[in-house]
């Protein structure tokens, strides 16, 4: 019966959305209305979001007369400067596309004038079906810019395989839900393999936001990244000395990339990253190996609170002279987030979804997740709205180019401090020594460029 009942209430909920779109006067079906869309969920080829916009251009959109036309999938990054480049008629650039989807920091790249009011065309009860903390991270001063159409938050990959491997030869084990752990994990994976990485943090700006949280800070402090304080030095001191030492992965890159050759055993990321991460590994010599995936909670300090990044990008619209075009993209913006449609997407991309029912309905019942691999991201992901308090991207002037930069400042100096660990060591000096003094050196670096 309950089944029953929880069909009919999707159904209706379809037919809702169905007859919103379609009983508007500005849409007509004779005469369709196209929007241009960039997005990052998926590749070109393989996307969940092209998945569900090929159902939506067949059936809700037909009969309303819209029609979504992806143009791009790429990364958050490559959008933002595409974004950059379409608003300040840069050489070369494209027009703007009438959908995208990104993070709020694009806000003041673009500005608030260009971009549609969600709460224009979305009335006071389907706005009160979100989760309150997704929504109110596209609020920009009482205009809702940034519409949620799938969030997620961050989560620790696992090789199994390779790392049992490790354990057992080295014959100690590592406890990998703290970060003390698998830093310390870090630094006898290096020694035993001869200078092999086993852990990355895909986004250090992520890391210290959370870790910096955990022990009672906050990263940004007027607008600037704080690195004097306390609970940043906690943050920074256990991973400094992996990276330093070896073993914690400095480069450029996603870890996914890593992943699939084992460069890499493990990395803290989106729990979208899931979608990336391959079921083997491919050697040197072009050899392959079956591996076990493991999906654990996103690491926290010993001596911190649990803590983690919300994050995901939302959905943003270019505001219409012609309000067709703004009536159209509500018109998918509330399909794309109703109901089932919104679980189908998410669950197909290692996401959460953003409406109260839905978001409770996944996380109460995992098992109805078909896909092994994503089932573990949504166990991982339900102890952590159990258990840990969530970090929402902060909202500041400049953040965008503040974040790319602090990214690149720590990989540039703990690299070259690994460089000069390795020469110094080599020639004789002591490891806990050299390592403690590079260690401050470094990090006065990191301080004085943010100051």
């Amino acid at each position: 019966m309950k089944k029953a009942l929880s069909i009919l209430f999707v159904l209706l909920l379809c037919l809702s959305v169905l007859s919103g779109c379609a009983q508007n006067p500005g849409l007509d079906p004779e005469d369709p209305v196209t929007l241009s869309i960039w997005h990052v969920y998926g590749s070109q080829t393989e996307s969940p979001l092209n998945d569900a916009i090929d159902q939506f251009n067949q059936t809700v959109g037909k009969e309303s007369g819209v029609i979504i036309n992806v143009v791009s999938v790429t990364s958050s990054s490559a959008i933002d400067e595409a974004l950059l480049a379409s608003v300040s008629d840069a050489p070369g650039a494209v027009s703007l596309p009438d959908l995208f989807t990104a993070y709020p920091r694009v806000v003041e790249m673009i500005g608030t004038e260009k971009l549609l009011n969600w709460k224009d065309y979305l009335s006071q009860e389907e706005l009160d079906q979100y989760v309150d903390a997704f929504l109110t991270e596209g609020d920009f001063d009482g205009q809702i810019l940034m519409l949620p159409i799938a969030k997620s938050t961050e989560l620790f990959f696992l090789n199994q395989t390779l790392y049992d491997r490790f354990t057992a030869s080295v014959g100690k084990t590592f406890d990998l839900s703290t970060f003390e752990g698998i830093f310390a994990a870090c630094q006898s994976y290096f020694d035993w393999s001869e200078g092999q990485n086993l852990f990355q943090i895909n986004d250090f700006y992520h890391y210290f936001l959370a870790g910096t949280a955990a022990f009672g800070g906050n990263l940004i402090a007027d607008g600037k990244i704080d690195a004097q304080s306390d609970a940043f030095l906690k943050a920074y001191q256990p991973m400094a000395e992996a990276a330093i030492h070896g073993g914690l992965c400095m480069a450029d890159g996603y870890a996914s990339d890593r992943w699939k050759t084992a460069e890499i055993l493990s990395n803290v990321g989106s729990s979208a990253g899931i979608l990336y991460l391959r079921d083997y590994v491919t050697y040197p010599d072009n050899t392959t190996e079956d591996v076990q995936t493991s999906v654990l909670p996103y690491p926290v300090f010993e001596e911190g609170d649990r803590t983690v990044v919300q994050r995901g990008t939302g959905l943003f619209a270019i505001r219409s002279e012609d309000e067709r075009k703004n009536l159209a993209a509500a018109c998918f913006a509330k399909w794309i987030t109703n109901g089932q449609q919104n679980l189908d997407f998410v669950t197909h991309s290692g996401y959460l979804p953003v409406t109260e029912s839905s978001f409770e309905s996944l996380l109460a019942d995992t098992g109805a997740v078909e896909n092994e691999k994503y089932r573990m991201v949504y166990d991982a992901a339900s102890s952590l709205y159990r258990a840990y308090a969530f970090c929402p991207l902060p909202l500041y002037p400049g953040a965008g180019e503040m974040q790319s930069s602090f990214e690149k400042l720590i990989k540039s100096e703990l690299s070259a401090a690994h460089e000069e660990y390795l020469r110094r060591t080599d020639a004789g000096e002591d490891p806990a020594a050299v390592c403690a003094e590079l260690s401050q050196s470094s990090l006065v670096r990191i301080q004085n460029t943010l100051k």
